[in-house]
């Protein structure tokens, strides 16, 4: 099956900056594609592309396998969601979502049809008559999204448009974008620099850095097998120190960081790193254990790395709590533990040893 939107060796410079670098990624229908990545790493530019703003310097886009170079965005049947909306509040629910089609000349009879269906669909089948200053911050999300997906884009690209709203609604309405997705069952390419955001709802994400994607993957496999060092401290938590790689047999290493302390760890995105080589060692919070001292003994199990410290703080997290650990050096490890574990009692000031294995030591050359 054709996918829905292909970019093939997609670049994009502005004088002497190179903004986007020979982009290449192909995705499929009805899927949920976000693209995440720090301020300034391309990827809003690389979606004004998409949706024809910008020409690319190179490469190709195509929607539906035909490619929409030199198309304007008028004329191309993406569609854009912005931050801000840009719903206009001197028409009430209804003439917004209706704008679209009755610029295309649509019959009344039918876009009055339509606008109720959409309305339906979107779970706010009452609001029609209602002015936009009359809606919450959830319901203005719905009709931007509504106001686009009445055209039957075949893509619809979001410019991160949760970014305006509370922590609490913007924590909703990733379930809800993820719901009216699957219920219109059209692409979404969705642009954020919130990983929380990208991984709940994508279907696959792309981790772009510097103009070029890194790694594209699921969200499980982003997190779990992370490619580069930018992906393995760009997703998800970790503790992080350089080092220096003292042995290698295959993927299996030792490396040895500041202070004297050494790793068993395993190589990261299949680069092969001999001795000398400088790496950068990566930990999840979730992947050590801590007990404590006295308790060492019994519990630490097949823990190929251990290392001994004193329970600087605890910060309760809901489910979880954080435990901040102080080991040589002055360097703060941070652990999390579930409340129904044994180590999310430990209190400021206890000895505590951390442990935690070979597999869960990710080790990536360095950069530069």
């Amino acid at each position: 099956m054709t996918p829905d939107l292909q970019c093939e060796g997609v670049s994009k410079s502005f004088g002497n900056l190179l903004a986007v670098d020979r982009v290449s990624v192909d995705i499929p229908a009805g899927s949920f594609f976000s693209i995440l990545g720090p301020s300034g790493c391309g990827k809003t530019t690389l979606m004004r592309m998409i949706a024809g703003f910008e020409e690319p310097s190179a490469g190709d886009i195509r929607i539906k396998g035909r490619s929409v170079l030199g198309t304007p965005p008028n004329r191309r049947n993406v569609k854009m969601v912005f931050q801000h909306l840009a719903l206009f509040p001197m028409m009430n629910v209804a003439q917004n979502i209706a704008y679209g089609l009755q610029c295309r000349g649509a019959p009344r009879a039918e876009v009055a049809r339509r606008v109720d269906e959409v309305l339906q669909r979107i779970g706010l089948p009452d609001v029609g008559h209602k002015e936009i200053g009359q809606l919450s911050g959830g319901q203005k999300q719905r009709i931007a999204i509504a106001r686009c997906m009445v055209l039957d884009p075949d893509v619809l690209l979001l410019d991160e448009p949760l970014g305006a709203l509370d922590l609490k609604l913007r924590e909703r309405m990733k379930i809800e974008l993820k719901l009216l997705q699957h219920q219109f069952n059209t692409t979404f390419v969705y642009i954020t620099h919130d990983q929380s955001e990208a991984l709940v709802m994508s279907d696959r994400v792309a981790v772009m850095n510097a103009g070029r994607f890194e790694q594209v993957g699921t969200p499980e496999e982003l997190y779990h097998s992370p490619r580069s060092a930018f992906v393995a401290g760009f997703v998800g938590d970790s503790n992080r120190w350089s080092a220096r790689v003292t042995a290698a047999d295959g993927a299996d290493l030792c490396a040895e960081a500041a202070g004297g302390f050494t790793f068993l760890g395993r190589s990261g995105g299949g680069a092969a790193l001999a001795p000398g080589a400088s790496v950068a060692v990566f930990v999840r919070p979730e992947a050590i254990a801590a007990v404590r001292r006295a308790d060492a003994g019994t519990k630490t199990g097949g823990a190929q790395n251990r290392m001994e410290g004193v329970v600087d703080s605890r910060l309760f997290n809901g489910a979880n709590s954080r435990v901040l650990v102080r080991v040589s050096g002055d360097r703060l490890i941070e652990v999390d533990t579930p409340q129904a574990d044994a180590s999310a009692s430990l209190a400021p000031g206890e000895a505590v040893l951390l442990s935690w294995t070979r597999e869960q030591t990710m080790c990536f050359r360095s950069p530069g």
